[in-house]
């Protein structure tokens, strides 16, 4: 039987409601234990202002690189599967909640599918997505550019590091 070929995917988690980073640390321990992932990186952890909806609570911000043998949709599924177990609702576009897991980038794929479209298409214009991503992906080719120069054109104003430790998610 072959061996199962592992790919690298980025993902950006955040939450305002409960314990976000709780629930962040919660997500990436389960993808983490699952035989088809493993967290090979993680940023620090940001608090930062909301966007899109602002008059709402803090965000606290994090990314993380995953190795995973399955593929974007599954990956999405698993993710999906986790907020819910986190208690997410899906109220309102850009409002409060417990945990959002996005998937910001797979391998090389290049993707405008219903359910997911890859790279994520609004990642390049997030301060909040590309701070903690430029911490351990300054060089990751986004839309044709890499995280670092993305990050030196985005709206940074109000986020700051809540942990300076990338190993966070083990004990919170």
């Amino acid at each position: 039987m072959p061996e199962a070929i592992f790919q690298t995917a980025t993902l950006g988690l955040g939450g305002n409601l409960g314990k976000p980073t709780h629930a962040m640390a919660v997500a990436l321990r389960a993808l983490d234990q699952r035989p088809d992932c493993r967290v090979v990186a993680v940023s620090r952890l940001y608090r930062t202002p909301p966007w899109g909806k602002t008059d709402q609570s803090y965000f606290f911000n994090a990314c993380a690189a995953v190795e995973t043998t399955l593929g974007p949709e599954a990956l999405l599924d698993v993710c999906l599967d986790i907020e819910r177990g986190m208690k997410r609702e899906r109220i309102e576009r850009w409002g409060p909640r417990t945990l959002d897991i996005d998937i910001l980038t797979y391998a090389d794929v290049v993707q405008s599918a219903p359910r997911l479209e890859l790279p994520h298409p609004r990642m390049k214009d997030r301060g909040f997505v590309l701070m903690p991503l430029a911490d351990f992906a300054p060089e990751l080719l986004v839309h044709g550019a890499p995280v670092r120069e993305w990050l030196a054109k985005a709206d940074v104003q109000g986020i700051e590091v809540a942990d300076h430790s990338s190993n966070w998610w083990h004990t919170a």
